[in-house]
């Protein structure tokens, strides 16, 4: 399994990171709107959402939305709003994994309350990743620094894990997740971020600001990964889908994105970067 993830990542990743660095902002947009609404489908099937007219339906609605923000762009207080709303989200999903049983019965109150959660999760993060994207001087490179940080966490994680995990950090949520391998998240994205930091030319306090924004992010990252978890073991599936080999899903490669771009865009707006 570790050989077929490994494979997959590979060809995966640098199509991705030409995508991002290479594409203008406007294409971007709606390259990332059209993956988003991919993963939206693969959640509104977690959520409990069983007819797929329904859940057609629901993704039009979600594709009409993506619409009306991209309109709402030059509004100057719509999308940095949106972005603090996701934040905001974030630390509520802290005290939902704390009680975790919470949503588990699959009764329609509850698949609504989910797939109102999936609209939280997704277009926050649209707006964060499009902004970053859009940002002068430099977006193309801080979008692919928001990602870089989450994949640079994932590996980070899963050494540690591997090699010193013993207490659990989740364990009726996600078994295999250890605090040792939140520790080596925080290493590896503390230092890719000093790195980029100082080639993007970020020398002064602003640094020790982005450290801070780097942590955090993937703190949140670390949040949205178990949120995906709790959704996953509430739906009885191992994977959202069955996309790539050894991957899983759309949402399980971007569960942890999804939670980090509101975060680090805030962040990158904050610092004036």
């Amino acid at each position: 399994m570790l050989r077929q993830r490994v494979v997959t990542a590979l060809l995966l990743a640098p199509l991705v990171i030409l995508l991002v660095l290479l594409v203008p902002t406007n294409i971007f947009a709606w390259l990332l709107a059209a993956t988003f609404l991919a993963a939206a489908w693969e959640w509104t099937r977690l959520a409990g959402m069983k007819s797929r007219v329904s859940r057609g339906v629901l993704l039009g609605l979600s594709a009409a939305l993506f619409v009306a923000l991209w309109l709402l762009r030059a509004s100057g207080w719509a999308w940095p709003a949106l972005i603090a709303a996701g934040v905001a989200w974030w630390l509520l999903v802290c005290v939902w994994l704390r009680h975790f049983s919470f949503g588990a019965s699959p009764t329609p109150e509850n698949r609504n309350l989910k797939l109102l959660a999936g609209m939280f999760v997704i277009f926050p993060a649209w707006v964060a990743a499009v902004d970053i994207h859009g940002s002068q001087p430099h977006g193309h490179i801080w979008a692919f620094l928001a990602m870089l940080l989450v994949w640079a966490a994932d590996t980070g994680a899963y050494f540690a894990g591997r090699f010193f995990g013993k207490r659990k950090l989740a364990p009726q949520i996600s078994p295999g997740k250890t605090w040792a391998g939140v520790y080596g998240a925080f290493a590896a994205s503390a230092l890719v971020i000093v790195v980029a930091g100082w080639l993007l030319g970020v020398h002064d306090l602003r640094l020790v600001g982005l450290v801070v924004v780097a942590i955090v992010a993937v703190a949140s990252s670390i949040v949205g990964d178990l949120l995906e978890s709790l959704m996953k073991r509430h739906a009885n599936v191992k994977d959202s889908g069955a996309l790539f080999p050894g991957h899983g899903g759309l949402l399980d490669r971007l569960d942890s994105i999804f939670a980090a771009l509101p975060v680090f865009a805030l962040g990158k707006l904050l610092l004036g970067l």
